[in-house]
């Protein structure tokens, strides 16, 4: 294992294209598969049904490989800059592959101005992840804020039953709005405030801390907006009528 670590972090730029061709290949095959009426009917629908799906594959994917490398080595929760494994350390490569290949996707199929909050989310992990893969620090630490992966699961089922026109009083969507509230607060606002904790606690001793600082605190208050918005539309919502503005984050 540790040779074909030493092999994989020779050539980090590489694995990362191979793992954005991957998921590009992912996108392409996806788009084989039929999507609802009143998705396929809409170009921007279209779009964002085959994108989410892609996201969907990922979150599955990551969120469990996640919490399987802590519970390999626990240890990488309390030493989040040195501490790492060859499956975590791939780990990082797959999800870095993934979060370039989203963005480009939303850059280059002109849903950029849609879809902002996303690309700025994306900008701000793949700077942090790229950081790890390069320099071999942080590692750990990127395994931990992809705990929030597995709240994405449910998160991406939500926006898919939503473009599906699924009525939010059905059973599978209520049963997703309660997973996705619950893992909302265990692991995407348990891992984010988690790790901002432990940047002020260690903060003399982390290398470039000021710089994960600000993207954690720019980050905690994105998801804290959005999870307003969640609890706001899912749990406290009143009939609104619908404005003609495009946004891939909805309510």
């Amino acid at each position: 294992m540790d040779t074909w670590l030493n092999e994989v972090q020779k050539y980090p730029a590489l694995y990362v294209l191979c793992c954005s061709v991957a998921f590009r290949i992912l996108h392409k095959l996806l788009q084989t598969v039929p999507c609802p009426r009143m998705v396929d009917s809409d170009p921007w629908k279209t779009w964002k049904w085959k994108n989410l799906s892609v996201s969907l594959v990922h979150s599955l994917l990551t969120g469990t490989w996640a919490v399987a490398c802590v519970i390999q080595r626990p240890v990488m929760v309390h030493e989040i800059r040195s501490t790492y494994t060859p499956l975590s350390y791939l780990l990082i490569i797959v999800s870095s592959g993934y979060f370039i290949q989203d963005a480009g996707d939303i850059i280059f199929s002109g849903y950029a101005k849609e879809s902002w909050e996303f690309l700025l989310h994306h900008f701000l992990v793949i700077w942090c992840f790229l950081y790890a893969v390069f320099t071999h620090h942080y590692v750990a630490g990127a395994v931990v804020a992809l705990f929030v992966e597995v709240n994405s699961v449910f998160l991406h089922a939500r926006l898919l039953l939503k473009l599906a026109k699924v009525s939010q009083s059905s059973l599978i969507y209520s049963i997703n709005k309660l997973f996705n509230v619950v893992t909302y607060v265990t692991f995407r606002l348990g891992a984010q405030f988690y790790l901002t904790w432990y940047i002020i606690h260690n903060y003399s001793s982390l290398d470039h801390a000021f710089y994960f600082l600000v993207t954690m605190v720019l980050m905690n208050i994105m998801i804290l907006i959005y999870f307003y918005r969640l609890l706001r539309t899912d749990f406290f919502s009143k009939r609104r009528h619908e404005n003609s503005v495009r946004k891939f984050a909805e309510d």
